[in-house]
């Protein structure tokens, strides 16, 4: 079948996309979110990993010395838990991100 293109030209099959090279990457961009929708997650992320296993062993660790007796043993030692779970949800976020970027890197050195 042939197909008449803008241009008044005919083609074999479908017509072809119009669309400049940099028309298509602003759309790619626009279909993604904002340009600081990224920045947000990783704020997001990080914030509660800093926030929810340092708060919950805080709590627990003080609930805890209450109903033990123990003052500020197991409150001292969940802190220190919930400082490490912290650390290791930080860097994983972190680890996961940096992979992200390295396979847009890549990606867009394949192209070039």
């Amino acid at each position: 079948m042939v197909e008449r293109c803008p241009d008044k030209t005919e083609v074999d099959g479908s017509i072809p996309s119009t669309l400049t090279k940099m028309e298509e990457e602003k759309n790619d961009l626009n279909t993604k979110g904002p340009w600081w929708k990224p920045g947000m997650q990783i704020l997001s992320e990080v914030s509660t990993w800093i926030v929810v296993p340092i708060v919950l062993a805080l709590i627990f660790g003080k609930m805890l010395d209450a109903y033990y007796g123990t003052r500020p043993v197991i409150f001292l030692v969940f802190t220190g838990v919930g400082f490490l779970v912290t650390c290791f949800g930080i860097w994983r976020v972190m680890k996961n991100y940096m992979q992200k970027l390295k396979n847009a890197e890549n990606k867009d050195s394949q192209k070039n």
